[in-house]
């Protein structure tokens, strides 16, 4: 008997980056106990773990029996301390009621389109941008529009774009600043200007804010929320405070809307993880935020050394990133000289010849996609050394 899937399973586009770790794993197997082992710069996760305050807080959780469900928003003293982090670090008001922690980012994703999506509504993107976001949009079975973002826009939408992309089903943007792929951010003007936009149109701003934590501009490090209170900001623990396999995250919704995502997440999840709730508290501990800074330089010494590292191997960054651990690197010279055509079968050539395994643009969109390659500068400066002297040798 064979199932017949739904449609919105059917419109769901493969995970191109994962599909890629898969085929890296499968090299890496091929090779092992070679001279030179695979070096992971396709996936974005900081190398770092969460700190030792944070451990400790998971196991007296543990040991304390502190595991049964909370509430569906979360922790009241999780959402407090996120509240004041906003003050603290942003200088922004955020009342804790706003605030409703989930199950990774990802979850604040699903809630917040399910929430605010009805079937058919368009709601406009850029074009490079995070793939899973406009898959949220399409499993709400609404319409994700993506809108060419040049480097001269620093691959961000503007407020011209969506005024002139604005139609009849269109229900509002998805944001992202800093940008995966691209490690770029809104100009806070522009981001406003956006913003007006969609608003004069009772329309809705999504702003994926996760890597926000990890700016290293201060033009740029500002958060949405400081526009209005109608701004959805997704943000997560998994970037910024190291905590990627603790599945924790969260969203900020107008007080309007916490009754009606607390009951899709009392549906769908009942909660995040009670135990990584109870560790999230010390991430707000002196001690974590000063580690979180200290990894915040090392992240942005990494991006000082890796961009120009590639420049140098003929591996051109079109825009400086100002944030996250991205390089948004064109490929077509470099291709050009390992024979192959297109940033798929460069990713396929680098990680045969250099076991450097990095991410084809395909995943991120249509905008002249097919001549990027992301590269994740979250691992060691070690790694990116080495990946570095790699490149470097294979496209001599």
């Amino acid at each position: 008997m064979s199932l017949t899937l739904a449609r919105r399973a059917q419109r769901i586009e493969p995970f191109y980056v994962m599909e890629m770790a898969k085929r890296a794993a499968e090299v890496a197997r091929a090779s092992a106990g070679g001279d030179a082992p695979m070096i992971y710069l396709n996936i974005g996760e900081p190398d770092f773990t969460a700190p030792p305050l944070v451990q400790e807080a998971a196991e007296r959780a543990i040991r304390a029996g502190r595991t049964q469900y909370t509430q569906a928003p979360g922790l009241p003293e999780l959402r407090e301390r996120i509240s004041a982090w906003y003050a603290q670090r942003f200088g922004v008001q955020v009342p804790a009621r706003r605030i409703v922690v989930t199950a990774g980012a990802s979850a604040a994703l699903q809630l917040a389109c399910l929430a605010l999506i009805d079937a058919g509504d368009e709601v406009l993107m850029p074009d490079p941008s995070y793939p899973c976001n406009r898959q949220f949009v399409a499993a709400a079975d609404g319409v994700p529009v993506m809108i060419p973002a040049t480097a001269a826009e620093r691959f961000q939408l503007s407020a011209d774009k969506v005024e002139a992309a604005w139609g009849p089903r269109t229900r509002g943007v998805m944001l992202a600043s800093p940008s995966n792929p691209t490690g770029t951010s809104i100009a806070p003007d522009e981001l406003r200007r956006i913003h007006d936009v969609v608003r004069a149109r009772n329309g809705v701003t999504f702003v994926d804010e996760i890597y926000l934590g990890l700016s290293h501009d201060p033009r740029y490090g500002q958060t949405a929320l400081a526009l209005d209170e109608n701004v959805i900001s997704i943000n997560s623990f998994s970037k910024y405070f190291c905590m990627t396999g603790w599945r924790l995250g969260w969203l900020v919704v107008p007080e309007s809307l916490v009754n009606a995502v607390e009951m899709l997440a009392q549906h769908l999840f009942i909660c995040a993880s009670t135990v990584s709730q109870f560790a999230a508290l010390a991430c707000f501990e002196p001690d974590s935020l000063a580690e979180y800074e200290r990894r915040r330089a090392e992240f942005k010494a990494r991006r000082d050394f890796f961009v120009p590292a590639l420049e140098a191997a003929g591996l051109h960054v079109p825009v400086q990133p100002d944030g996250a651990f991205y390089a948004w690197a064109d490929c077509t010279a470099a291709a050009r000289k390992l024979g192959v055509s297109g940033s798929w079968d460069f990713a396929e050539a680098v990680m045969q010849r250099a076991h450097l395994a990095i991410t084809p643009g395909r995943d991120f969109g249509q905008h002249e996609t097919a001549q990027y390659i992301r590269f994740s500068t979250a691992s060691s400066m070690a790694q990116l050394h080495t990946a570095a002297d790699r490149l470097k040798a294979l496209l001599a």
